[in-house]
C-alpha cells in the first residue's frame, strides 16, 4: 500500500511500563501479559489515514533496562515523533520520565513531537500515578497527554494518532525539513 509520508516513532519508558504491548495492540491488535523483555529494539509499522493522508508510521520499541540505555539513545536521531511510557501502577517509572525526557531532547531535533502516556489504566484500582500528576508533567514540558490500557485497547489508537495528527501539522507548517533525516519524516 503507498504512503504519502513514512513517520518514525520511539517508544521510551522504564523496563515493564508496557511499551511492547502497546505496539502489539496497535500493529497488530493482540495483547500478551506475558512479554520477554525487549533486547535492543524491536519494530512495528501500521498505515493510518490523518485529513486523507496515508501515513506509514514505523515504530521503534525500545528497551526500558539501564543496561541499555546508550543503544536506546541512537534510536532518538531520525525520530518525529515519541511515546513516553509509564506504568500508572508504579510511581518510580513516573519518577524516571524526565530522565527519560531529557535523554530525548538531547538526542533528537528540538521538534521531535511527544505524547506522555499513563498505560495500564485497566489498573486502576492499583493507581500511583493520579491522572491529574500526569497531566501536569505534560503541560510543564509542553507535551501531549493520554491513558491507555493495552491490555483493553484503551486509547491506543489514539496515542499515536493524536501523534501523527501533530507531525502532519508541522509538515504542513513547513517546521520540519522533510529533506532531512534527523527529523524522521520520509
Amino acid at each position: 500500500m503507498s504512503y504519502a509520508y513514512l513517520f518514525k516513532y520511539i517508544i521510551i519508558g522504564d523496563t515493564g511500563a508496557g511499551k511492547s504491548c502497546l505496539l502489539l495492540q496497535f500493529t497488530d491488535k493482540r495483547f500478551t501479559p506475558i512479554h520477554d523483555l525487549t533486547i535492543g529494539v524491536e519494530f512495528g509499522a501500521r498505515i493510518v489515514t490523518v485529513e486523507d493522508k496515508q501515513l506509514k508510521l514505523q515504530i521503534w520499541d525500545t528497551a526500558g533496562q539501564e543496561s541499555f540505555r546508550s543503544i536506546t539513545r541512537s534510536y532518538y536521531r531520525g525520530a518525529a515523533g515519541a511515546l513516553l511510557v509509564y506504568d500508572i501502577t508504579r510511581k518510580e517509572t513516573f519518577a524516571h520520565l524526565l530522565s527519560w525526557l531529557e535523554d530525548a531532547r538531547q538526542h533528537s531535533h528540538s521538534n521531535m513531537t511527544i505524547i506522555l502516556v499513563g498505560n495500564k489504566s485497566d489498573l486502576d484500582h492499583r493507581r500511583e500515578v493520579p491522572r491529574e500528576q500526569g497531566e501536569a508533567f505534560a503541560k510543564e514540558h509542553g507535551l501531549l497527554f493520554i491513558e491507555t490500557s493495552a491490555k483493553d485497547n484503551i486509547n491506543v489508537d489514539d496515542a499515536f494518532m493524536q501523534t501523527a495528527s501533530a507531525i502532519y501539522e508541522k509538515v504542513k507548517e513547513g517546521t520540519l525539513d522533510l529533506n532531512s533525516e534527523q527529523h524522521g519524516v520520509k
